[in-house]
């Protein structure tokens, strides 16, 4: 019974060693390693608290092993730094990656809607009040080119300031020849204002050109289209009273649309107005149509908390219609060179970005970094590190924990030195 007994506190004895030293580099020696290559730790610290330690091998109350520091561990080393056996890194999967310095681009996917170019809309209004006599152009969706005839309307105003243009155009010829300079040039003073009267009403050159012939006032008016697009409303119709409020046609010109996308709020620091944008359809299926970006809002959305972009595409064969939806893909540019390292090698407590950078086999240093931009998995370091610095990638919050125990072991023997 009493060899039992001694048996299985051996066996305690040695779990309890092995595993109080896994991550702080204890003296239980490995295959093929000799205790002579083993360092002399300087003391034994109690593994829960720090401030307590003892110059030989010691357990605690519980039964937990004193933990090793060795020399290494304790001069020239910031708060924080961890030393691990060799054997114990390989075990609990510790990689790394090299920080080098390169150029990230990123791309930027969305869902688009396609939309009219508001530069390219044009609002037609009567200059003056009357009825519409015909609409020869009386169907939505009607292309139209500059200048073609939309429609007629009667204006009394409209008679009677024709009416004023004839008898200016008859003074003038009859005054023309006159000896008094004055009266010959009040009489084409007057000419000339009936003229721009009947200008600025927008009756068009032809019928000027023909009242001037037949000196026979006329009753409509004819409204050309002021530029080319489709017809997209029509505010009138034949024998309607219309006003200058009044909207006779909305015209756009689709042969240019814009595209409006949300973005979201990391993505934003990457696009900028000028980066070529490739979109794509379920309506034309294989077709990339290639555009840039034309803007972007100075606000974010409420609800999804993201930012509207606008998105600018040549569209001469009309394929592109207004309210389609289409996947936007903005291909930004590259960004300037600066130290980059895989994202998963970030620690990030809230306060404080931090990494482990490798200082010597089995030996890790924590440090403080101020990050840029990400993407693909790739990070930006501003401040912290430098080309060719080797950091952790995984394991790397075991590294934390340890790290975070020492780093308080050693302000709590401070304190205890400071202390009378």
């Amino acid at each position: 019974m009493n060899k039992q007994i001694l048996v299985i506190g051996l066996v305690a004895l040695a779990v309890g060693v092995g595993s109080g030293y896994w991550l702080a580099g204890g003296n239980a020696e490995s295959p093929g390693m000799s205790s002579e290559s083993k360092p002399e730790p300087l003391y034994y610290r109690h593994p829960m608290n720090p401030s307590v330690t003892s110059s030989v091998p010691a357990k605690g109350s519980m039964g937990m092993d004193y933990v090793p520091v060795y020399a290494e561990d304790a001069i020239d080393a910031p708060a924080g730094t961890v030393r691990i056996d060799p054997v114990v890194v390989h075990n609990i999967g510790v990689r790394t990656a090299v920080a080098t310095r390169q150029s990230l681009s990123h791309t930027v996917r969305a869902v688009g809607r396609i939309d009219f170019d508001e530069k390219r809309i044009t609002r037609l209004h009567p200059k003056i009040s009357g009825w519409i006599e015909e609409l020869y152009i009386d169907t939505t969706g009607a292309p139209v080119r500059k200048d073609t005839m939309l429609l007629s309307v009667y204006s009394p105003r409209l008679v009677a300031s024709q009416q004023e243009y004839v008898l200016a155009l008859r003074n003038f010829e009859t005054l023309r020849n006159s000896s008094a300079e004055d009266i010959r040039r009040g009489a084409e003073e007057l000419v000339q204002s009936s003229r721009v009267r009947l200008e600025l009403f927008d009756v068009p050159d032809h019928q000027i050109r023909e009242l001037e012939e037949t000196l026979v006032p006329q009753k409509t008016l004819h409204i050309h289209s002021p530029a080319v697009g489709i017809v997209m409303q029509i505010g009138a119709r034949q024998g309607q009273h219309v006003t200058p409020a009044t909207e006779l046609y909305m015209i756009a010109d689709l042969s240019r649309v814009w595209a409006y996308a949300n973005i979201f709020e990391h993505e934003l620091p990457w696009v900028k107005i000028g980066d070529q944008v490739e979109m794509t359809l379920a309506a034309l299926p294989g077709k990339v149509f290639r555009g840039q970006l034309d803007y972007v809002y100075p606000y974010a959305e409420t609800r999804t908390r993201t930012v509207k972009v606008r998105l600018a595409f040549e569209n001469p064969n009309l394929d592109l219609k207004p309210k389609m939806f289409a996947d936007v893909v903005i291909r930004t540019a590259a960004r300037e060179q600066a130290i980059v390292i895989p994202s998963e090698a970030i620690i990030r407590s809230g306060v404080q970005d931090q990494v482990f950078i490798v200082r010597a086999p089995g030996r890790f240093e924590p440090r403080g970094v101020k990050l840029g931009i990400e993407s693909e998995g790739l990070v930006t370091v501003l401040e912290g590190l430098s080309e060719g610095d080797e950091v952790v990638t995984s394991a790397q919050f075991l590294i934390d924990s340890e790290s975070k125990l020492r780093e308080a072991a050693a302000k709590m023997t401070e304190i205890g030195e400071d202390m009378p």
